[in-house]
């Protein structure tokens, strides 16, 4: 079929042609923006899941939303960076928002007090206030100005919180891969938007990340579990997959059969991205209008090499050996979350002596711990990956073994 009206969109946080599933989580997005703008509180989210099931979009679509209901949005994907750099990132985009919130030229005493705490807090990292051109105020001398990043930020998200109810405006955080957010960064993000709560303020933050954000969260402030929700979202049922690869080939004048939907949805598991590049695959194969088991089949190859050199292999390449032998191991015995003894035996040695290797790997993001002591992909299918790039298990050099040393 013509690849030039090819509908499907396997590109990382791309739109695709319909978000399906999802409904629920607008609805309480749309909800949470609604109830603010009227004066009354309400538990924000962060939406937890694996890679490639659709948290980007579902960000992307927040966006639209508050937009929609005229609302200043910052959107950041978060990156693991030192207090000095997300200073840096947290005043430009909140100088941005000052500026959406209202001209300069109508700029009212609190949002000059706003911009005044701004400059206060931009300090630290730029005493040549060249990260906050444009804002001729002079500090608010006592105010983010502690060199403490947790009461800094209360401060200034307060100061634009009362500057957004002046000017009839809210603003909301979006952020994406807040799991990369530090201890000190994420206990200062969920402080300062405690207190925006307490006094009223339109502000309030959502964010998006990998299923261990939750426990960060509470392990950074008790009190998380009352100010988030934590949504989590994973495959699509039997009727949002199916229609995630209809309804886009409808629009072209395309369609599947039912036995060839039965066998995209048994490849993919349902799995949004894992959907659209599916999809995309087949539609350079099949000649239609209807896409047929056999073209879905004959497409698989094609399908799989593209996962593997993109979604996956960048994943993999970024592991040390051992660290790809731990993983070769967790895939051995299954795609569920494992036992750390059960993979360490696997290897050949004890679970305390491949502590370090697990930790490192949770700390890149590869795995995730549902619960103490067991282990689990962050990545849907990564398992059936590491036997198609690995397909026999290496064990540790023997020297390494009998030293219980990490090469």
């Amino acid at each position: 079929m013509d690849p030039i009206r090819n509908p499907y969109t396997p590109n990382a946080g791309a739109q695709p042609p319909a978000v399906l599933g999802r409904d629920a989580e607008l609805s309480t997005f749309e909800l949470l923006l609604r109830r603010i703008s009227a004066g009354r509180t309400e538990q924000s989210m962060i939406i937890t899941g694996l890679r490639g099931v659709g948290k980007t979009v579902l960000l992307g679509r927040f966006r639209a939303k508050a937009q929609d209901l005229d609302w200043v949005v910052i959107e950041r994907e978060v990156s693991k960076h030192d207090d000095e750099q997300f200073r840096r990132q947290m005043v430009s985009a909140v100088r941005t928002s000052l500026f959406e919130m209202s001209p300069k030229a109508r700029w009212g005493d609190r949002m000059r007090r706003a911009a005044a705490v701004l400059k206060s807090f931009s300090i630290s990292v730029d005493p040549t206030g060249a990260l906050t051109g444009g804002i001729d105020v002079d500090a608010a001398t006592g105010f983010a100005d502690q060199q403490e990043l947790q009461g800094d930020l209360t401060d200034l998200l307060v100061a634009v919180g009362e500057a957004a109810k002046d000017a009839g405006k809210g603003l909301v955080l979006l952020l994406d891969e807040v799991q990369f957010l530090s201890t000190t960064q994420l206990e200062a993000l969920i402080s300062a938007l405690h207190k925006t709560v307490q006094r009223g303020l339109p502000v309030t933050m959502v964010g998006a990340g990998l299923p261990q954000i939750a426990e960060l969260a509470g392990d950074a402030r008790s009190y998380s579990e009352r100010l988030f929700k934590f949504p989590r979202i994973g495959n699509l049922d039997d009727r949002d997959a199916r229609a995630a690869l209809t309804e886009p080939a409808h629009a072209e004048d395309a369609d599947y059969s039912e036995a060839g939907l039965d066998l995209a949805l048994e490849v993919t598991g349902g799995y949004p991205y894992f959907l659209q590049e599916l999809g995309y695959a087949v539609w350079g194969i099949a000649e239609g209008p209807t896409i047929t088991r056999e073209d879905i089949a004959l497409s698989v190859p094609t399908y799989e090499a593209k996962l593997d050199e993109s979604f996956f292999r960048v994943r993999l390449d970024r592991a040390t050996e051992m660290e790809r032998i731990y993983l070769r191991a967790m895939a051995e015995l299954g795609p569920e979350a494992q036992k750390a003894q059960d993979v360490a035996a696997v290897i050949g040695r004890r679970s305390t002596q491949m502590g370090p290797t697990r930790a490192q790997l949770i700390n890149m993001g590869l795995l995730y711990t549902p619960e103490h002591g067991y282990a689990a992909f962050t990545v849907p299918h990564f398992d059936k990956f590491l036997l198609r790039a690995i397909p026999e298990l290496i064990m540790p050099p023997e020297r390494s073994r009998r030293s219980g040393r990490e090469d």
